[in-house]
């Protein structure tokens, strides 16, 4: 990712409201390469932790279907984020005070690298390189805001 980085003053007021999603997903083993489109919310959830909602449509293998997935974020007390999954166990820390975050989830025997930019006020990308013996795939997501800062609405 060549983007420059646009630093964020903490993880909820950047990420809060509503995006587009578009992710990218290539297996490096099968040649196999596909889509996700769709919609990623970053809402206040029932207790302290944020909600991150996706939902849209996957496109794999010739095949086409409903998807998403729901993720969490605590915040820290520093504008940063721990992020967990639906259930609570710990995915990763995130801190986009300098417009990018580098990392590391290690899922069995298979690690997530990821790499957060923020490009702007309304774009952030997200790419994740899986490699192990289950897996080995890259998957890069473009977020834009569905209502761009200061536009009526907001």
């Amino acid at each position: 990712m060549d983007e420059v980085p646009h630093p964020a003053a903490g993880v909820l007021p950047y990420l809060a409201g509503e995006w587009t999603v578009r992710r990218e997903l290539r297996d490096g083993r099968t040649g196999h390469s596909g889509w996700f489109t769709g919609r990623a919310r970053f809402e206040p959830g029932t207790d302290a932790a944020w909600l991150h909602v996706e939902e849209g449509v996957l496109e794999w293998g010739g095949a086409r279907r409903e998807a998403g997935r729901t993720l969490r974020l605590v915040p820290g007390a520093d504008g940063t984020a721990e992020v967990t999954f639906a259930d609570g166990r710990h995915f990763h820390a995130l801190d986009l005070s300098s417009g990018r975050c580098t990392v590391s989830h290690q899922c069995g025997a298979d690690l997530y690298d990821g790499d957060y930019t923020v490009v702007s006020a309304d774009e952030w990308r997200l790419r994740w390189a899986v490699h192990g013996p289950a897996k080995d795939q890259l998957l890069t997501s473009v977020y834009r805001r569905s209502l761009p800062q200061g536009q009526p609405g907001r």
